[in-house]
């Protein structure tokens, strides 16, 4: 018998599940070969999840050390590869809600960034102006202020204030155009 026909010495890898088994069993050199296995595709999976190459490399060893821990309560060893990717999909958002990274930057981008915009003078001048508005709008007749108000202040569309008032669109659409004219007169400004 020639050993080139059958090789009686051919070793056949391991799978995934007697890979499991034996780690269950205590085995840590059959966890090793898991982890190198899974180890590329787990970390890109942590990249794509955190976007950040560090952050993914140290959430693929929590992922492990975590799988390590818990491969007792694995029941189907065939569905390690699933289970993993579970793990990493639960890491990343407990690790994303637990750190909020501060972002840093120069002081001309917060300003351009910044909420709050203008002077406290423009701020005050702005909280007078809307006083200025709403007491003209209170001086309109009933109507006039119930369009205005719906539209502007409670931020109502059309079809909603038609169904409001039980008027057409068409009608709400006049009674708009109507009470901007006369607010405007009443603020003495031209529209």
């Amino acid at each position: 018998m020639n050993f080139t026909e059958h090789n009686i010495f051919e070793i056949k890898p391991l799978t995934v599940a007697d890979l499991v088994r034996s780690a269950q069993a205590g085995d840590r050199d059959a966890f090793g070969q898991l982890f190198e296995r899974y180890r590329p595709g787990i970390v890109a999976l942590a990249m794509r999840r955190v976007r950040n190459a560090d952050e993914a490399e140290e959430l693929a060893q929590d992922v492990f050390i975590q799988a390590m821990q818990k491969i007792d309560q694995l029941r189907v060893p065939d569905a390690f590869g699933g289970w993993l990717r579970q793990i990493v999909h639960r890491m990343a958002i407990n690790r994303m809600t637990r750190t909020r990274h501060a972002v840093a930057c120069d002081p001309e981008t917060l300003e351009a960034t910044c909420l709050a915009s203008g002077t406290p003078d423009e701020a005050a001048e702005d909280r007078e102006q809307a006083e200025a508005i709403r007491d003209s709008i209170d001086r309109l007749g009933t109507l006039d202020q119930q369009t205005l108000k719906a539209f502007y202040l409670q931020s109502k569309s059309l079809i909603e204030m038609s169904d409001e008032f039980d008027a057409p669109v068409g009608t709400i659409k006049r009674r708009l155009h109507v009470a901007r004219k006369r607010l405007a007169k009443e603020m003495d400004v031209a529209v």
